[in-house]
């Protein structure tokens, strides 16, 4: 392990200017450049928090603020959009960076930690413009929201673990990618993030502990939208499973990382 963060240490500067000119990319030819990562989730933060608080006047369960399900629906389509972008770039990475893979030298788990840097980035961009909203609404959470971190890091780490496992089983068998595409758009209807899972029949609620990514969503709901606290112990199965991962992703990788170049 220690080799592996010493010689990303060393390659710093690739990595660095990777994220860099991918971010440039985005916007090289719009007349606002840059600006459109502030005016689009901007824009997102508004058609919810108008259509669905002012216009459609929708509430959740129990709870009367006008703004409680805007921010229900913010929190869980951000932190999801953070947990989808990094799996779904991270199992198509090796395959978009082949001729990068042939023909230089460099450590190939740059190209994840790239990935990771990237969605990192346009989160804390989008999130940092709803973090505002709610201290402008007087609906910031207070000393709760340093809560965010710890629940937003295992996150993370579920979705490199899972990211690196897909992208390398991507390499070798292309319908990994294909098939993964069609899980993700159930497993976000299978998160309670458009609706709360108080909605659910009795019988279905139970079902969903077997999802690992509802005790995350939820979690950062909670502290949002109610400014509780996370009950801890209910997120040790889905952080041993994250890790556990990690470690599969890694050890896949490292046994197969020759072998990669040779298919691509």
């Amino acid at each position: 392990m220690g080799n592996i963060l010493k010689s990303l240490w060393t390659y710093r500067g690739f990595i660095f200017g990777s994220v860099k000119r991918e971010f440039q990319s985005k916007y090289r030819n719009s007349l606002l450049g840059a600006a459109w990562t502030v005016l689009n989730p901007l824009a997102m933060i508004i058609v919810y928090t108008v259509i669905f608080s002012q216009i459609m006047r929708a509430k959740l369960p129990g709870i009367d603020s006008s703004f409680a399900y805007s921010i229900y629906l913010c929190a869980g389509t951000l932190t999801w959009g953070l947990f989808a972008e990094i799996v779904s770039c991270a199992q198509n990475t090796f395959l978009e960076h082949a001729n990068l893979l042939k023909k230089l030298s460099f450590p190939r788990l740059c190209l994840p930690v790239i990935v990771v840097a990237n969605a990192l980035l346009n989160f804390f961009i989008i999130f940092g413009l709803f973090s505002i909203f709610l201290l402008i609404s007087g609906n910031f959470p207070g000393l709760v929201y340093l809560a965010l971190f710890p629940v937003v890091f295992i996150m993370v780490t579920f979705a490199i673990g899972l990211g690196i496992s897909l992208g390398v089983l991507n390499v070798f068998f292309r319908d990994v990618g294909q098939f993964f595409g069609i899980v993700i758009q159930f497993w976000f209807w299978l998160t309670p993030i458009v609706y709360p899972i108080s909605i659910l029949p009795e019988s279905v609620r139970p079902l969903m502990s077997y999802n690992p990514m509802v005790v995350l969503i939820s979690a950062c709901q909670e502290i949002l939208m109610s400014g509780q606290w996370p009950i801890w112990q209910n997120l040790l199965p889905v952080t041993i499973i994250a890790f556990a991962l990690c470690v599969f992703g890694m050890r896949l990788f490292r046994k197969h990382v020759d072998e990669m170049v040779d298919e691509l």
